[in-house]
């Protein structure tokens, strides 16, 4: 089967990361890979908007790509019943040249195991001649082991409860060792069959491929007795017959060393380590059998394939993307910190939005997108160039709008208002929203800091929340260590963000923004863009302290 792909923005994703993902994902497909889009973070209002209005549903949570044991390639191995014989899972395993097997019931629920080594010791060990009635043998796995014929009696009836005895005296001196509900091994003397049934036997089994003699099978029939016959010998049918013992009675019910098949590979190695088996049963989350992994699974594990979309520093990524191959990075932002272990496809370019870059995706590989994939392309750039108000704004995102607005049947305008009135409703949202809107995390040298952006007009709530706002940043701060956090309230009728912020480093807002770091909230007319205005800001700060 061929691999997923999965095609994800950054954490706490914004409308253009989540739309981007969604279009790359339906090219990726139509160009015969099976990618899908995922997402590591909750969509904010403006994105729910969006999705709803073309009629899209949000891609799937995904919270980490690291190495799990669904990802190895594990032997898949069928389960068998738990009144199977011996016998018969000796045979599977030889035939299969396995040395294990699940045992199952009717739905795959996993019941116990059972190994060759537990066929082994149960042959070594059976001394005991009443085996066959402790474990409640059915009668059909003898006459299968046997390859024996049921001349009388049946299932219902068989209700042996003694020991297995070998006829191999007179039938006179035979009597006193036969007891209710034995199992009697015997030829084809009819005095011998006939005084083994008067004395109690629950079953008896004419070997050499002898028969049972009219007499003696009335008499069987009228005490409930079961008559078999086998062509087998006595010696080869005495050995045979305790291998009709169900596997119920021998495997392994009990401390069972099992993994989920979500478990991560990194939490399974210590308890493989301690345990040495030869191999381990794996079984979902309603414990129904997937198949077996070994150490030797833990070489060949398959690492998940992912294309990141609008990021490419790994504070802003999936957990776990150490562990994952990177195929694609798609972006628009600066170069930051991602290490991948060979070449890759990577497309950076300076336009306002990353739906502008997998739009023109479509139409280099001779593809129009879809009304619907085209309507959340569209609306992706208008959310990340601010209606191609912001700096960022290209001439490619403004031609993009364009062609994909026809495409979508939508005024751009009329929509790009009415997503930025669901957007900018503060007074709707609590502060965690608020600051996880649209946040990224940086790394700039010794600095991590945390910037969050979201879009209104909406100043008079955003006075009433500043207070509880701040005190949350502040509470994040100190929980994620974070030198810096900010929050961008970028006014889109005004052309300029109320900016609040907090920190241990609070004095670089000075060297950033030359404003006094004693305000926990400051208005900058015509700074509106994160990526080409306050991050570059930043790192000049930051460049200039150092030398």
């Amino acid at each position: 089967m061929e691999d997923i792909v999965y095609i994800t923005g950054h954490k706490n994703p914004d409308t253009d990361s989540i739309c981007s993902s969604i279009a790359y994902a339906e090219l990726k497909g139509k160009l015969g890979v099976n990618a899908v889009p995922v997402r590591i973070g909750e969509i904010n209002p403006e994105t729910e908007f969006v999705l709803n209005y073309f009629g899209l549903e949000a891609p799937k949570f995904l919270e980490t790509v690291r190495t799990q044991v669904s990802d190895l390639n594990m032997d898949i191995v069928g389960p068998v019943s738990e009144d199977i014989s011996i016998k018969t899972a000796w045979s599977i395993m030889r035939k299969n040249n396995i040395k294990i097997l699940p045992v199952a019931d009717e739905i795959g629920k996993l019941l116990g195991i059972i190994s060759l080594s537990d066929i082994t010791e149960s042959y070594m060990n059976a001394l005991e001649n009443n085996i066959l009635s402790a474990s409640c043998t059915p009668l059909r796995n003898i006459t299968d082991t046997l390859k024996a014929r049921l001349i009388s009696g049946d299932e219902e009836h068989f209700h042996q409860s003694g020991k297995v005895l070998i006829a191999a005296m007179d039938p006179e001196g035979m009597v006193p060792f036969i007891e209710n509900g034995d199992i009697v091994l015997l030829g084809n003397r009819k005095d011998t069959q006939i005084e083994a049934v008067k004395a109690g036997a629950g079953c008896i089994i004419a070997t050499c491929g002898g028969h049972v003699e009219k007499e003696a099978r009335t008499l069987a029939k009228e005490k409930n007795c079961v008559v078999l016959e086998t062509a087998y010998d006595t010696f080869t049918t005495a050995r045979l017959i305790n291998q009709s013992v169900p596997i119920s009675y021998i495997m392994t019910k009990a401390n069972i060393v099992s993994f989920n098949i979500n478990d991560f590979i990194d939490s399974i190695k210590d308890s493989m380590l301690q345990t040495r088996y030869r191999s381990y049963p794996v079984v979902d989350d309603k414990c129904l059998i997937k198949g077996f992994i070994s150490r030797y699974h833990l070489i060949s594990q398959k690492r998940k394939k992912i294309i990141l979309l609008d990021h490419n520093e790994k504070m802003q990524t999936v957990d776990g993307i150490e562990q994952a191959d990177i195929l694609e990075i798609i972006d628009h932002h600066r170069i930051g910190d991602i290490q991948t272990g060979y070449p890759i496809y990577f497309k950076n370019d300076t336009v306002g939005s990353t739906s502008t870059l997998i739009a023109g995706m479509y139409f280099e590989n001779g593809m129009k997108p879809s009304k619907k994939i085209a309507g959340i392309l569209c609306a992706g750039i208008i959310s990340d160039t601010l209606n191609l108000k912001s700096p960022t704004s290209t001439y490619q995102d403004t031609e993009m709008i364009s062609k994909l607005s026809k495409i979508a049947n939508i005024n751009a305008d009329k929509f790009s208002e009415s997503m930025f009135k669901v957007g900018s409703a503060l007074g709707k949202m609590s502060t965690q929203q608020i600051l996880n809107y649209d946040f990224k995390d940086y790394k700039f040298d010794k600095y991590k800091i945390g910037i969050g952006q979201i879009n209104s007009s909406d100043i008079k709530n955003l006075e009433e929340k500043k207070d509880s706002i701040i005190e949350y940043m502040e509470k994040i701060c100190e929980n994620k260590g974070y030198s810096l956090l900010m929050l961008l309230v970028t006014d889109i009728i005004d052309e300029g963000s109320y900016i609040l912020f907090t920190g241990s480093e609070k004095a670089l807002i000075n060297k950033i923004f030359h404003a006094a770091p004693d305000h926990n909230l400051q208005y900058f007319k015509d700074v509106v863009s994160r990526k080409k205005q306050v991050i570059p800001m930043i790192a000049n700060a930051i460049q200039s302290l150092s030398t």
